[in-house]
C-alpha cells in the first residue's frame, strides 16, 4: 500500500512538473527552409530558425540599430581599412567547443573559401581576418566597406562549431551545430525542423522555452486555421485578408512591422539557355511588362491595403529611395510601344513563383494585367526551396521572389546585381553598377553613399534585371498565450524573454 502511495504520489509530482519542463512552442512558417548551414542558404525562413539556433557577431534592435550580440564591441581604424572586434566570454557552441577568437577565424574563412559558400560576395571586401588576442579579431579590408557590420548582422556572421564544421564539410547542414538559445535535434523535409534548448548558452535565463517546432504550412489559411485549433502557437506573414478576423479573435493577438526589403520578379538575362527570350535579351521588352503594371492595385486587391507600392530594392519610406524614380504609373500605350520597338507584338514569357495563396493571387493579377499589353504569361507554381534551386541553376525565364531587406543598404542590390553577386540569378553584369555600388560600399558617409545608390538605380531602372512590385508588413498572429515576443522590421522570430502562459 505504501508502495503505491508513493507511486501515486510521486506520478502526480512528475505531472505537475511536466508543463514547464517540457514546454514547446510551434511556429508556422511560410516556406520549408532550405539547407541549415549558414554560409550555404538563402531563404527568408532559414533565417527565421536561425534566430534561435545560430547567434551572430552583431544583432539589430527593432529600430534597425547595430547592437551587441557574440561581439561585445567593436571600432574601426581611422582610415577604414580595420575593424576589430571584442569577443564575449563564456560561450560554447552545442557541442561544448569553445567560442573564441580562433572559433570567429575560422568561420570567416569558411564563408570565403567554401567552395558552396554565397557568403563570399558578401565578404569580398575582407582582405583577411586575425585572432589578435584570445577574445579579439581584427579584420582586414581591401578597401573601406560600410556595409560589413550588416553583413555580420546576418549569415556571414553567425557562428557555427569550428570542429562540426571540419568534420562535415559541405553537409554541415544535415545536422547543424551553432551557439545559439537552442539547439538542432531532427528536421523531417517538408514537416518540421525542432530545436531545444542549451542549456549552456550564455544567456539561457532569458529563454523560458524548453523547445521549438517550425512547421511548413504553405497555404495562409491553413496556416492561420493551425493557429486556431491550437496545433500553433504563433504563424508568420499572414493574408493580409486575415488582418481583420485576427484582430477581432480574442484568443489571438497581433504584430507587425514594415519591411526592409521587397518583391520582385528576376529576369533571366544570361544564364544558361533560356536566357534567349525576348524578356531576357531586350531591356525594353522588360520595361513593357513592368510598365503594364499597376503596382498600388496589387497593393489594393492582393494586400488590402497592407504593403507599400515600389520600384526600387528599398521602400519609399527608406533614407535610401531615390525619389526621382517614383513608382510608374500603369501605362498599357507605352508599353505596347515598347514592344513594337523591341520587334514584338506578343510575348510568351514562363513565371514560375511560389505555391503560396498569396503570391498565386499576386500572380493571377498580374498576368491578366500584362496580357493587355501584349505579354501571355503561363505560371509554373514550385515550393520556394526548389524555386531557388531553379533560380539558381537558370530554369526560369521570369522568377517571382521575395528579398526580406537588410539594414544597410548594400544588403538590398549588391549581391544580387553586381556581375558576381552570390546571389545575382539573372547572371546580369554591367561593369558600370559594379562600380558604382563597389564605390558606395567604401563610403561611411551616407549623403555620399546615396548619390552613387541613386547613379546605380537609374540604369537598373533601365537594365530591370529586376523587376521591383512593392514592399511587404510582416505581420504576426499570436495565441494570447504567447507573452513577450516582438515583431523586429527584418521580421525574424526572436525567442529571448518569450514565455507560453499556462
Amino acid at each position: 500500500m505504501t508502495r503505491h502511495l508513493w507511486t501515486a504520489t510521486a506520478l502526480a509530482a512528475l505531472l505537475t512538473a511536466l508543463p514547464a519542463a517540457a514546454q514547446e512552442l510551434r511556429i508556422g512558417l511560410s516556406d520549408d527552409a532550405d539547407i541549415l548551414d549558414p554560409a550555404q542558404s538563402r531563404t527568408f525562413v532559414g533565417r527565421i530558425v536561425y534566430a534561435g539556433l545560430c547567434d551572430k557577431l552583431v544583432d539589430v534592435d527593432a529600430d534597425v540599430n547595430f547592437v551587441p550580440m557574440l561581439a561585445t564591441d567593436w571600432s574601426w581604424s581611422e582610415d577604414g581599412l580595420q575593424l576589430v572586434m571584442n569577443l564575449r566570454e563564456g560561450v560554447v557552441f552545442h557541442d561544448g567547443t569553445p567560442f573564441d577568437a580562433a572559433a570567429v577565424v575560422a568561420n570567416i574563412e569558411r564563408s570565403m573559401t567554401l567552395p558552396e559558400s554565397r557568403r563570399k560576395s558578401e565578404l569580398s571586401s575582407v582582405a583577411g581576418i586575425e585572432a589578435t588576442g584570445p577574445m579579439q579579431v581584427t579584420f582586414t579590408l581591401t578597401a573601406p566597406d560600410a556595409s560589413l557590420l550588416a553583413q555580420l548582422s546576418d549569415r556571414a556572421g553567425m557562428m557555427v562549431s569550428p570542429t562540426a564544421a571540419e568534420a562535415a564539410g559541405a553537409d554541415f547542414g544535415q545536422n547543424p551545430v551553432c551557439s545559439g538559445p537552442f539547439k538542432f535535434v531532427e528536421r523531417i523535409q517538408q514537416d518540421r525542423i525542432v530545436l531545444e534548448k542549451f542549456e549552456d548558452y550564455y544567456d539561457a535565463d532569458r529563454i523560458n522555452i524548453q523547445r521549438v517546432t517550425y512547421r511548413p504550412i504553405p497555404d495562409t489559411t491553413v496556416r492561420l486555421a493551425n493557429l486556431r485549433s491550437g496545433e500553433l502557437d504563433i504563424v508568420e506573414r499572414i493574408a493580409a485578408t486575415d488582418v481583420a478576423s485576427v484582430r477581432d479573435d480574442p484568443n489571438l493577438q497581433m504584430q507587425e512591422a514594415v519591411g526592409l526589403g521587397y518583391m520582385g520578379i528576376y529576369a533571366n538575362i544570361a544564364n544558361g539557355e533560356r536566357a534567349q527570350t525576348p524578356m531576357g535579351q531586350d531591356a525594353r521588352v522588360r520595361q513593357a511588362f513592368s510598365l503594364a503594371i499597376d503596382r498600388e492595385a496589387l497593393n489594393q486587391v492582393v494586400f488590402e491595403g497592407t504593403a507599400r507600392a515600389g520600384n526600387q530594392p528599398f521602400p519609399p519610406t527608406s533614407p535610401w529611395y531615390n525619389e526621382d524614380l517614383p513608382v510608374p504609373a500603369r501605362d498599357v500605350e507605352a508599353a505596347r510601344a515598347l514592344l513594337a520597338e523591341a520587334g514584338q507584338d506578343r510575348v510568351a514569357v514562363e513565371i514560375q513563383h511560389a505555391n503560396t495563396p498569396v503570391v498565386t493571387q499576386m500572380m493571377q493579377v498580374i498576368q491578366a494585367m500584362v496580357a493587355e499589353a501584349g505579354f501571355d504569361v503561363s505560371l509554373r507554381a514550385t515550393e520556394f526551396a526548389t524555386l531557388l534551386s531553379e533560380q539558381t541553376a537558370g530554369n526560369f525565364q521570369l522568377s517571382r521572389s521575395d528579398w526580406s531587406g537588410r539594414p544597410d543598404p548594400d544588403g538590398n542590390l549588391h549581391q544580387f546585381v553586381t556581375c558576381e553577386g552570390g546571389i545575382n540569378d539573372p547572371k546580369y553584369c554591367n561593369p558600370e553598377v559594379d562600380r558604382l555600388l563597389n564605390e558606395a560600399r567604401a563610403l561611411n558617409d551616407p549623403a555620399a553613399r546615396k548619390e552613387k545608390y541613386d547613379e546605380a538605380g537609374v540604369i537598373l531602372n533601365q537594365d530591370l534585371p529586376v523587376i521591383y512590385l512593392g514592399h511587404q508588413t510582416y505581420i504576426f498572429a499570436l495565441d494570447q498565450a504567447v507573452q513577450g515576443f516582438t515583431a523586429f522590421p527584418d521580421g525574424m522570430i526572436r525567442l529571448q524573454d518569450v514565455t507560453l502562459a499556462e
